[in-house]
């Protein structure tokens, strides 16, 4: 079943976890928006640098740490995700409360294990 997922946090780098989410997710059959300090593009996903609307978003992966993702809460808020995954070093007391209070079901785990397990 396709995810539609965002991964905030994105990059172009190999030896990072966010490019080889993008690239697994997509190997998974899951629709990818992505979104990061620079543009460019892995696989067949752009990076954007703006956050930008998006419509049906089943799932947010974090690839940023909690200090980079308060500027980020309205926006993940406004999405209205099923979940937010909260990949390790992103862990985050504050967003993941205001996750449950906004019904959103908040994951401390791994995107890319999760994959993996089959448990995405």
């Amino acid at each position: 079943m396709n995810k539609k997922t965002l991964v905030l946090g994105a990059s172009d780098n190999p030896s990072r976890y966010s490019y080889l989410a993008i690239n697994r997710l997509r190997n998974n059959g899951h629709e990818v928006i992505a979104i990061g300090r620079k543009a460019a593009t892995v696989a067949d996903v752009n990076i954007e640098t703006e956050k930008k609307p998006i419509e049906n978003i089943d799932t947010v992966t974090m690839y940023l740490s909690p200090a980079h993702q308060q500027e980020y809460y309205n926006y993940i808020l406004s999405l209205h995700p099923k979940r937010i995954i909260f990949n390790p070093g992103a862990e985050n007391d504050e967003l993941y409360d205001l996750a449950k209070a906004n019904n959103i079901q908040p994951i401390e785990a791994c995107t890319l294990v999760m994959l993996s397990t089959g448990q995405y």
